[in-house]
Parts: structure tokens; C-alpha cells; sequence
């Protein structure tokens, strides 16, 4: 039996049935990372073999007594290397915290803990999630499992590859512009973003704090809803964070979309959208149209004002988030300096990469005197402006359907040297996370180079439940 080919839910019913031991689930994904990574690189740091043992050993007795009983006990996962675990090396994928180890673990990620979840390891990212490629990563670039001279897409493409080729069950990746869901349509997998402060930031390195969600990358969507599950919580130490009335997402698992409305933005479908995506897209939409749903076009206003502000809110964020890393307090220190200041500039120059610095840069002009009205204000007023233009789509759809990405998988090293058009590759995602929404993406084709083509469903906010439903339904019509 291969046990990394079973669904994290599968996986987790044997180790419930004693089939299998939480021991040999965690090796076996462990001999597959030894086996496939070399090539892939997929991830920055993997497990100590005698720490997974210890933690597996543990998790087992707690699942013999019973105080386990969750769909998750026993499972291995993986972690964006954005996320704090106490004494296992988190890097952002950045030489400046290269030698940082935490004190303390992330809310999401104490929360898989509680459920039994067994940490393997930390996974590749671009760095501080500032790209859409997993190449701007200082440990080297993640590459596609369907195709390696292929991007895996980013900023969490080391979480999409590794579930993609079976190095996990599942793993955590963060969204900030559609961060999960791009890669996970590039890689062939299912990612949820879920409605932000859903999910405590509580120990997730910021990128960009309003804009930052924690989510779960998985081979399925039951398998989504079931992780959704664990990590979502009201957390008291996140000021962003949400106390909703119902942190139940398994229950929107249900083969039936009969009368459900669904939205395809006009928009979506115009220049630089390519047709094999175009055509893998709009089938989707005819299946769930076969099942009862109920599809309409409509235009979606603003979306060409998405990318920039996004760019514009983002990016201000950052320069003031990266701030803290100076050489001082942890993290990478310049061995030779001459005094204060200069120590600050060379850790600084030396630590971050090209694109850190190109967006800290860009932060740090909009926020400046005299250009703050006229671009980071402004960003903001952009950013309410297009939450009020789905508000308005919403009153009419529970579904806005459309494409993840205008195109599969780029090659390595054709996005780096167009940094402009890798941002535009986000068109479609960006706007979800500047109002705050959730989206999910689920495999609906292949092109004709054998890349995998994503669908991205988007739900008004705290209403995943219609997205995974809707997910559901399409992801079930594949197996009858």
C-alpha cells in the first residue's frame, strides 16, 4: 500500500482502524521527500528521523487511549517555512533569518498540533512570499512535480509541489495575493483561502498584515474542509482575528449545487487569458450547470485596479514589516561593520534578495512624504471601492467562478526577468484577498503540454461553505 497516494482523511481512518502506525505514515513520507527531493526541492528543512519518531510514539498513545479521534490524528504535514515552530529553523526562504529559531509555534499550527498532526517539515517559498514563482527563494527554486523545468507557482509553491508529489499528505501555505491558490493551480492540487482573520496570523511572519491568510493545500476538497476545520479559531493574541458563529466547513461537503447561482465575471475572460485555460474553465462551469447550478456572466468593475493597489497596499506593508529584521535582535548580522548604521545597511544588503528589496524599496516611496496621498491613500480608497464591487456581485451570486492563473506553469527563469509581468500573472487572485474573501482552487484539466489548469471558485466573506460546496460538486462529477 502507498500510503503518501491516500487523501489525508484516508490516511487518517487507518491510523484511527490500527491498519497503519503513525510511525510508519511519517516515515513513509519522509523515505518520499529522501527518494523525490533532491531533484524538486520542495522544502528548506525536514524533520530530524528521531524527533518524528518521539512526536509519532506520543501522537499514537494519545490516539490508543482515545483522547484522539479527529480525521487529522496520526497525519503527516508540511508547514510554509513562514510559519514560527518552536525549535525548528524557520527561514522566511531568506538568508537573513537563516539562523532563526523560534520560541514559540503559530496558532494555525498548534492548532494541527491539538488534532495530532506530525510536523515532517518546513517547505520552500519565494522569499517573505514576495513572488509568484518559489524562485526568489535564497535556498534555490522549487520546481514542478508534472514538469521540473517548470515554476511551481508561488508564493507557497514548496507546500503545492511537496503535496503534488506526494512528500506529504498535506501541508499549511499563506495567501497574500492569491499565494495557495495560484500554485496549487499550477501544481494540480486543491488550496483554500479562507475569509481573512478566519485563521490566527498569530506567529506567521508578515508579508503584508491586511492581507495575510493562513490555508490549507491538500489533494482534495474534503480534505481542505476537514483542515479549514482544525486551524480555523478565535485567537485573543491576533487583533485581526475573527470570532465566527460556526467554524463548521465539512458539513458544505455535498454532491448538489441545484439552484445555487453562479457569477462568471466578463472581465475574466478578456486579452492574456490563454485558451486552453479559457476552454478547461468554462467546461467546469457547463458541469456544475449540468448539476442545476444556475450561470450567468456579469461584469465585475475595477479589476484593472486591483494589480496596482495591490502592489501599492502591499508593498507599504512590507517596508514596514521587514523593518524589524536588523541584524540586532536575531537573524543574520554582517560579520564585519563599522559602527551602528552601517551594520544596519550591510546585514540588510547581504540578507535580503532582489525582489525583497525592489518591494521594501517601493514601500518605503509610497509612504514617504508627499507621495502618501497620492498613492497609498489612494490604494486604500481602490481597496473599498472593489470590496463594494463584489458586495454588489454577491447580492446576486453565492459563486463568482473563474480561472486561478491567465496561463499554466511558466518555465524557470522566464518570470524573474519580467518582474512586471509576473505580477500580472496575479490578476485573477489579488482582488479576493484586497476585500477580504475567500477562494478556493480545484484541478479542472490539463493543457496540451501536460500541465495542470486550476478553477478558482470565490464566496462572499465567512461563506466558504458555498465555495466548497460548489467544489465539491465539480471535484465529484470527475469520479462518476
Amino acid at each position: 500500500m502507498d500510503l503518501m497516494s491516500l487523501t489525508a482523511v484516508e490516511l487518517g481512518k487507518k491510523i484511527k482502524a490500527g491498519e497503519v502506525t503513525v510511525a510508519q505514515a511519517a516515515f513513509a513520507a519522509l523515505d518520499r521527500i529522501e527518494e523525490t527531493d533532491g531533484e524538486l526541492n520542495c522544502y528548506v528543512t525536514v524533520a530530524d528521523r528521531e524527533k518524528v519518531l518521539k512526536n509519532a510514539e506520543a501522537v499514537q498513545k494519545r490516539i490508543d487511549s482515545g483522547e484522539l479521534t479527529g480525521p487529522l490524528a496520526g497525519v503527516p504535514v508540511a508547514i510554509k517555512d513562514n510559519m514560527c515552530t518552536e525549535g525548528m529553523l524557520t527561514t522566511c526562504s531568506s538568508k537573513i533569518l537563516s539562523n532563526f529559531y523560534p520560541t514559540y509555534t503559530a496558532e494555525a499550527v498548534l492548532n494541527l498540533e491539538r488534532a495530532g498532526a506530525v510536523i515532517i517539515g518546513k517547505t520552500n517559498m519565494d522569499e517573505f512570499a514576495m513572488g509568484s514563482t518559489t524562485e526568489t527563494s535564497a535556498y534555490g527554486a522549487t520546481r514542478n512535480p508534472w514538469n521540473k523545468d517548470h515554476v511551481p507557482g508561488g508564493s507557497s509553491g514548496g507546500s503545492c509541489a511537496a503535496v503534488a508529489a506526494k512528500e506529504c499528505s498535506y501541508a499549511l501555505g499563506s495567501d497574500t495575493g492569491g499565494s495557495i491558490r495560484q500554485p496549487s493551480s499550477f501544481c494540480g492540487v486543491t488550496g483554500i483561502k479562507p475569509t481573512y482573520g478566519t485563521v490566527s496570523r498569530y506567529g506567521l511572519i508578515a508579508y503584508g498584515s491586511s492581507l495575510d491568510q493562513i490555508g490549507p493545500v491538500a489533494k482534495d476538497v474534503t480534505d481542505c474542509a476537514v483542515i479549514l476545520e482544525a486551524i480555523a479559531s478565535h485567537d485573543p493574541k491576533d487583533s485581526t482575528s475573527v470570532k465566527r458563529e460556526s467554524y463548521d466547513f465539512t458539513s458544505a461537503l455535498v454532491n448538489d449545487v441545484k439552484g445555487m447561482r453562479i457569477g462568471i465575471p466578463k472581465t475574466y475572460f478578456g486579452d492574456g487569458l490563454d485558451g486552453e485555460v479559457a476552454d478547461a474553465v468554462m467546461s467546469a462551469a457547463n458541469v456544475l450547470r449540468e448539476k442545476g447550478a444556475v450561470i450567468e456572466e456579469f461584469d465585475l468593475g475595477l479589476v484593472d485596479y486591483a494589480i496596482p493597489a495591490y502592489y501599492v497596499i502591499a508593498s507599504a506593508e512590507a517596508s514596514s514589516n521587514l523593518a524589524r529584521f536588523d541584524g540586532v535582535k536575531y537573524g543574520y548580522r554582517t560579520e564585519s561593520c563599522d559602527g551602528l548604521h552601517h551594520m544596519y545597511k550591510k546585514t540588510r544588503s547581504e540578507g535580503f534578495g532582489p525582489e525583497v528589496k525592489r518591494r521594501i524599496m517601493l514601500g518605503s516611496f509610497v509612504l514617504s512624504s508627499g507621495y502618501y496621498d497620492a498613492y497609498y491613500l489612494k490604494a486604500l480608497r481602490t481597496k473599498a471601492l472593489i470590496k463594494k464591487e463584489f458586495d454588489r456581485a454577491f447580492e446576486k451570486y453565492d459563486v463568482i467562478l473563474g480561472p486561478s492563473a491567465p496561463t499554466t506553469a511558466p518555465r524557470l527563469g522566464e518570470s524573474l526577468q519580467e518582474p512586471i509581468k509576473m505580477y500580472l500573472g496575479d490578476i485573477y487572485t489579488i482582488s479576493v484577498n484586497l476585500a477580504g474573501l475567500p477562494g478556493i482552487t480545484v484541478p479542472c484539466g490539463m493543457d496540451s503540454k501536460g500541465l495542470p489548469i486550476g478553477l478558482q471558485l470565490i464566496g462572499d466573506c465567512f461563506k466558504e461553505n458555498n465555495i466548497i460546496r460548489a467544489a465539491y460538486a465539480f471535484e465529484q462529477s470527475k469520479k462518476e
